[in-house]
């Protein structure tokens, strides 16, 4: 099921083109730095997974990018592979679809690590919203209104919302966050979410 998703742009304060540029310049470097060292991590995290469980490695799943365009995102999976036999559902706290080894990739977020692509395709930054499925972007834009102006940036590996409690975290709150780091982006902003990020990641925090 396909949705269309409105937004205004006037709302939110437009970023130079030097940043718009730069921060795309460090996306590549840093997805290409971080692909090489966490290749193996990857490698011997695929193969735990293929040994748990069946299914596919890598899942595959669609979600809402910028200014609303859909994109596949990559991910390994961390759920048996029935995970959503009966439709799509938000993961929970402690949720019984997630395997050992999935528990454990998504503390400490190896599972998102396939994204790296998506930043080097330009369908997402390193820093920015989180990206959302469609089905879930249509119930929060019901909820709120004003959800979909998320969408005037590329959505991210991490973020202010996703240092901010991540899963634990409501829809509203999230939009909270990710309206704060619009109209707040900066270099200084950008260093800050990621020093956090490595404190979650430390951390497990957040995860579900």
């Amino acid at each position: 099921m396909e949705y269309e998703f409105r937004f205004e742009h006037t709302k939110t304060k437009k970023k130079s083109a030097v940043f718009q540029a730069m921060k795309r310049l460090f996306d590549l470097v840093f997805a290409i730095i971080l692909l090489v060292i966490t290749a193996p991590i990857m490698l011997v995290t695929m193969c735990a997974v293929k040994l748990e469980s069946s299914g596919q490695i890598i899942y595959r799943q669609q979600r809402v990018g910028l200014y609303g365009v859909p994109f596949t995102i990559y991910k390994i999976r961390s759920m048996t592979s029935d995970a959503e036999v009966n439709g799509a559902k938000w993961a929970e706290k402690d949720d019984p679809r997630v395997t050992k080894v999935g528990c454990f990739i998504r503390k400490t977020r190896i599972d998102e690590l396939p994204q790296l692509w998506n930043v080097l395709k330009g369908e997402m930054s390193i820093i920015g919203p989180r990206p959302e499925r469609p089905i879930f972007m249509k119930e929060f834009q019901t909820l709120y209104p004003n959800f979909t102006r998320r969408l005037v940036v590329k959505p991210g590996l991490t973020g202010w919302a996703q240092v901010n409690g991540g899963y634990d975290i409501s829809p509203k709150e999230k939009l909270k966050f990710d309206l704060e780091y619009i109209q707040t982006m900066s270099a200084f902003n950008e260093a800050r979410i990621l020093c956090r990020t490595v404190k979650v990641i430390m951390s497990g925090s957040g995860a579900r």
